[in-house]
């Protein structure tokens, strides 16, 4: 889940063969006797019932002591869980391995470009070339310079499988140093270090506790730049606290983060009342003279922004003027000289730009610069000679350039030609130069970064090359399906070229459906492993995302979240129903906030699903409000402390909705032990429960990863290859591929 909404931050004839040509005596005599062979889950852990009454209603947790991680029988019921999935996992080489070597020779086949950032001259990037184990920070100039590595992380490790991850960063406006944040086996417990860009040196300054966002401005001078910290948590607080009451800071290079003047956050005005989850962001943008103070709700997308001379930013006494409320919808935002350029869904779902004055600003007469439409109006940057706009279309992307007339306003919109109707990424400016920079893909062509002039042309930035794979046997299809009440949901279908549609194919169906977020078309030469198999690949585009904009959001959030899962199964069942699979061969997937929609679908409709994985997901929904990042959390999913949130919550909590003597899909659960996001004691909890309550014999298994968190995508090459590796064996496994033949599909329950 993310922390908050500008980040905006990832696979002999079978046992199913033989099965549909038995008469069913004969299959539950095969399937008992194959069954012996494989053992059973370690023994159930201890029941131990908490109850409560709330607003009427009882609630039963047998395992709420798992939420206590120190716990040493909880930390055992990991090593238990952890060592006999791996255990099964490895009853499935030789095939498995040979998947993982084949997922191995595709991921080292591309490079990786990620976070471009564009400074006058220079491009900032994260990148990873095919020999890299872990992205590392670059840069590189405009006109096709030669790129220089800035931090490699894998220079950090002092022992074998630690790795670190670079978490952000922000190039200074000169481009002279970059600050960027760091942290250990993805644990996102950032530390802020400084390097110089000429030189690639690191400077001795060292910022803890910057989780999540880190630096959020550079001053003009160079030397100094804005940054958000937690407070330490106190001895006995509770872990709740730990991403609470963030402060905004100005830190000069050279001088002790300890004696930094806060400048905006919690308790640091009296006139600004902040609530604890709230966090507070500086930004700067060498387009103007003001600094602008946003406070971000939780994961709230609709924010609240003051103004103030950036001369007059100096501390708590800072004259901060508000600006924009919660309840003029804005989520994003730019300037450009005495112009703040505002992104909005006030009275228009799909989203508008509007613009009013920095030096005089009122939201209510702010003017229109581009009006809602048939597209969602996505994201914006300002460059030096336009506004560049980026809409998504139906799912596809396009871009618009209105151009600054000499009156300062700006003219007509004109459309930019890209090369083929994908997805977009960006777009990034930078305010003192002309154009910008975007990034194009789809689900069967590879990203290209292009750097778009005035006049429309596109030029490759050559800050990636095309990933050197044949993909023209693949192809995507964009469609709808129906969901129960009636609605049409998008739904991307990724398959081979001229696959039969005989309802015999492995299916992985991906949901989310949380914060506005959409699921754009991307290519992945790894998930060529799986099409190449004959393997169908599909995104369900549930409504809780932003594919449709703001109303398709809320459509999907606190009381509405059943539509989320019950778009995710009416997409389940297109697939079944057009034949490109069957409930034999179909699998689920959901990942962070995704773990509610998977969690809804295999308790609510398991006989949809052959296996289903369940990524870092949320799966207890009713206590995550009590892990370290749940408070942030409760403007999309509400709060137990109400009991319109608590009737919310519990309807979407798989973990509740876990009935004893149910045939359950095969489930794998993922967690990372660092993981600060989703806490592992959900999957724990939900794993538990499953195999407690099941009756299908399906494996339910939790895999826990030690030097990992809850960005998977983060983590090392090796990790996220093995991790693929496995998670492609266990569903095809599951699927009867015969290449996992020799493995039963049943544990000897």
């Amino acid at each position: 889940m993310p922390p908050g909404p500008w980040r905006s931050v990832v696979t002999a004839m079978s046992l199913r063969t033989v099965v549909r040509m038995l008469p069913l005596a004969l299959v539950m005599s095969a399937t008992a006797t194959l069954a012996a062979t494989i053992p059973p889950p370690p023994p159930a852990p201890p029941q131990r019932p908490v109850v409560e009454t709330d607003f009427g209603t009882r609630v039963v947790d047998p395992y709420r002591y798992f939420e206590n991680m120190q716990n040493a029988q909880v930390q055992a019921f990991f090593r238990q869980q952890n060592t006999y999935t791996r255990s099964i996992l490895a009853m499935l080489d030789p095939a498995r391995e040979r998947l993982f070597q084949r997922i191995k020779q595709l991921d080292a086949t591309g490079t990786s470009v990620s976070s471009v950032q564009l400074v006058g001259s220079q491009y900032f990037y994260l990148r990873r070339q095919p020999t890299d184990n872990n992205e590392k920070l670059a840069v590189r100039d405009v006109a096709d310079g030669a790129e220089r590595v800035l931090v490699d992380p894998d220079r950090l490790a002092t022992r074998p499988n630690q790795h670190f991850t670079i978490n952000y960063f922000l190039p200074s406006l000169d481009g002279k140093y970059v600050a960027y944040g760091i942290s250990e086996g993805g644990s996102e417990n950032s530390v802020i270090h400084v390097v110089e860009t000429a030189t690639a040196s690191v400077l001795p300054d060292s910022i803890d506790r910057a989780k999540f966002v880190g630096a959020t401005a550079w001053r003009p001078d160079g030397r100094s730049f804005y940054y958000m910290r937690y407070p330490k948590l106190l001895p006995g607080a509770p872990q709740t606290e730990a991403e609470q009451r963030a402060v905004n800071y100005l830190h000069v290079l050279g001088n002790d983060p300890d004696k930094d003047v806060p400048v905006l956050g919690f308790g640091i005005n009296p006139a600004i009342a902040l609530d604890p989850n709230d966090f507070s962001i500086v930004s700067y943008s060498p387009a103007t003279s003001y600094a602008i103070g946003l406070i971000a709700h939780g994961v709230k997308n609709e924010v609240t922004m003051y103004e103030a001379p950036l001369s007059a930013v100096s501390g708590p006494s800072t004259p901060w003027r508000k600006i924009v409320d919660v309840n003029d919808e804005v989520t994003g935002f730019d300037v450009h000289g005495d112009t703040l350029y505002l992104l909005t869904h006030k009275n228009s779902p799909r989203f508008k730009l509007i613009a009013t004055s920095l030096s005089n600003p009122n939201v209510g007469t702010a003017r229109t610069v581009v009006p809602e439409g048939t597209a969602v109006l996505s994201a914006f940057s300002v460059a030096r000679d336009a506004v560049y706009v980026r809409l998504l279309d139906a799912g596809l992307g396009r871009l618009v350039r209105l151009p600054f007339e000499s009156s300062g306003h700006e003219g007509a919109p004109t459309q930019i030609a890209l090369p083929y109707d994908g997805a977009l990424q960006g777009p990034v400016t930078d305010p003192r130069d002309d154009g910008a920079a975007i990034g194009l893909t789809s689900w069967t062509k590879s990203l290209l970064w292009y750097a778009v002039s005035p006049n429309g042309t596109l030029t490759d930035t050559r800050l990636k090359p095309l990933a050197p794979i044949d993909a023209s046997a693949y192809t995507s299809i964009e469609t709808k399906a129906r969901s129960a009440d009636g609605t049409m949901v998008p739904l991307s279908i990724v398959f081979r070229r001229g696959l039969p549609l005989d309802g015999t194919h492995p299916a992985y169906l991906e949901g989310y459906g949380a914060y506005g977020i959409t699921l754009d078309p991307y290519f992945s030469t790894t998930r060529i492993a799986w099409l190449e198999r004959g393997g169908v690949y599909a995104v369900c585009h549930t409504r809780g995302g932003g594919e449709y904009g703001e109303a398709w959001h809320q459509a999907g959030m606190i009381t509405t979240k059943q539509h989320t899962i019950d778009d995710f199964v009416g997409c389940a069942r297109y697939l079944i129903a057009q034949r490109y699979t069957s409930p034999a061969h179909l699998n689920g997937e959901g990942t962070s906030a995704g773990g509610i929609t998977i969690g809804g679908a295999i308790t609510q409709h398991p006989e949809l699903f052959a296996a289903a994985l369940d990524v870092v997901g949320v799966s207890d929904a009713l206590r995550s409000e009590f892990s370290p990042n749940g408070p942030p959390n409760i403007p999309e999913f509400g709060t137990v402390k109400d009991p319109v949130g608590f009737r919310a919550l519990l309807a979407m909590d798989a973990y509740q909705h876990v009935r004893n003597g149910v045939r359950y899909p095969a489930v794998m659960l993922i967690t990372g032990i660092n993981d600060p996001r989703v806490s592992p004691w959900e999957l724990a909890k939900f794993a538990a429960r499953l195999q407690q309550a099941t009756r299908s014999g399906r494996p339910i298994l939790l895999r826990v990863d030690y030097d990992a968190g809850h960005g998977f995508l983060a983590a090392s090459r090796e990790q996220s290859d093995r991790l693929l590796a496995d998670q492609y064996s266990f569903l095809l496994w599951q699927d009867g591929d015969r290449e996992f033949a020799h493995v039963p599909m049943l544990t000897s329950r």
